[in-house]
């Protein structure tokens, strides 16, 4: 029998598709909100849905710091400039620590169930009963 993906593996998989871009995190973690039926993916994906908004809006907030510095003379090569490097460090490592925690608290503290396709359950429950197709 084909096995499917553990509930661990899912949870892990919202995370990493988190941490790259909000558009990878918008088709898996979108794809588990709407059509998942385990409310603890459902809650996983909903935190890494707030955790990718944080980091959004703080790099939209860096990007702005930037913006106006680029607008300004001698930005380049000055304090200001300086302090977006390593705000824009700070931030990465940040991220990156962030995702990696919760990814691995996500993978080794869930429930490791298999689940299956409802066509599978469905003709299992079917087989059970005696009925047939």
């Amino acid at each position: 029998m084909k096995e499917g993906w553990t509930t661990r593996w899912k949870a892990l998989l919202i995370w990493i598709s988190g941490y790259p871009s909000f558009i990878a995190f918008a088709l898996v973690g979108g794809y588990v909100i709407v059509k998942s039926e385990d409310e603890e993916l459902k809650k996983t994906a909903k935190t890494v849905l707030i955790v990718t908004l944080i980091f959004t809006a703080i790099s939209m907030f860096l990007g702005i710091y930037n913006g106006i510095g680029n607008m300004t003379d001698h930005y380049y090569a000055s304090n200001a400039q300086d302090a977006y490097n390593v705000m824009q460090q700070i931030t990465n490592i940040a991220k990156i620590v962030v995702y990696a925690v919760f990814g691995i608290i996500a993978f080794f503290g869930g429930k490791n169930t298999v689940s299956q396709p409802k066509s599978a359950s469905k003709a299992e429950d079917s087989a059970e009963n005696g009925e047939e197709k």
